[in-house]
């Protein structure tokens, strides 16, 4: 998939560090990079790689979810904004009455994976199934409901283990699963970040969560998806999520403000690389587009 360039305001400026030891006034260029706690893995990667390519050029990465990136980018506090969702019309308005056209980059995809623990023997679930599990309205509240005895569940009950409202991970999740009207159910556990969903989920017999593909461990079980009951169950794999054929994939995004320009368009462009495509796939994401790396 191409990059979608529909809007252009001139970038925010750079920071700009003084390089230490030479004393020759060298200076290199600080990217701003904020959002996405299931890019943040990639996004920190791509930053290490790129000092190897531009040691000119660093890129500061910080976590706090898709909408807190957005906000820091169209505040103008951000060059990079990541998210696992696309903005809202809402935020495309605000960033206009702050001057801004944000520009939108889909730089991979990503299985948005549902976990569970190591010992639960469940093997597939429909969409209608999660939605009785985290649906507001639901009625699904125990494993034995779905036919399955979990080992270290003596309550039987489903923990809920879920992603704070400001996470592009929550509303897609909420759009794909739920529904877009439709409400998450009372109780859960609402997690800062995506290795926190899986951590909990690791260490919680009765728990079940969903995060991205690339915080899988081997203490948990992704169990494949439906559409229908009956359908093909597909599992969640970088594979599956290039093709579309996983139920709960999805585009991950970076956006500038306006056409990136200098150092910032340079990164852009080699993240979009076959070498930072191969950096995503290593991460264990799907690139944007087909690559072959060595």
């Amino acid at each position: 998939m191409k990059q979608i360039a529909q809007r252009i305001v001139p970038l925010v400026a750079l920071t700009v560090a003084a390089c230490g030891g030479g004393g020759d006034g060298s200076q290199r260029a600080v990217i701003q990079n904020r959002g996405s706690d299931t890019l943040l893995n990639v996004a920190q990667a791509w930053a290490e790689a790129y000092a190897a390519v531009n040691a000119k050029v660093a890129v500061a990465v910080t976590g706090g979810g898709s909408g807190t990136g957005i906000s820091a980018m169209i505040n103008g506090t951000v060059d990079i904004a990541n998210s696992s969702r696309k903005m809202r019309e809402s935020e495309i308005e605000l960033a206009r009455e702050n001057g801004v056209e944000p520009v939108e980059f889909v730089v991979g995809y990503d299985a948005l994976a549902v976990y569970v623990h190591e010992d639960n023997p469940i093997e597939g679930l429909s969409l209608a199934q999660l939605r009785g599990i985290y649906g507001e309205g639901g009625t699904t509240t125990q494993w034995s409901e779905l036919g399955v005895r979990v080992p270290g569940c003596g309550s039987d009950e489903i923990v809920l283990v879920s992603r704070q409202n400001n996470s592009g991970t929550y509303v897609y999740f909420k759009e794909t699963v739920l529904g877009d009207d439709a409400e998450y159910k009372l109780g859960s556990r609402d997690m800062h970040g995506s290795k926190d969903v899986v951590d909990l989920v690791e260490n919680t017999p009765c728990a079940i969560g969903y995060s991205g593909l690339a915080y899988a461990t081997e203490h948990v079980r992704m169990p494949c998806v439906t559409v229908e009951e009956g359908g093909d169950c597909v599992e969640p794999s970088v594979s599956t999520a290039v093709s579309g054929s996983y139920p709960i994939a999805r585009p991950l995004f970076m956006y500038t403000a306006g056409q990136p320009q200098g150092a910032v368009r340079s990164y852009m462009d080699w993240i979009l690389s076959t070498d930072g495509q191969c950096v995503i796939i290593e991460r264990g994401y799907a690139p944007y587009t087909e690559t072959e790396c060595a």
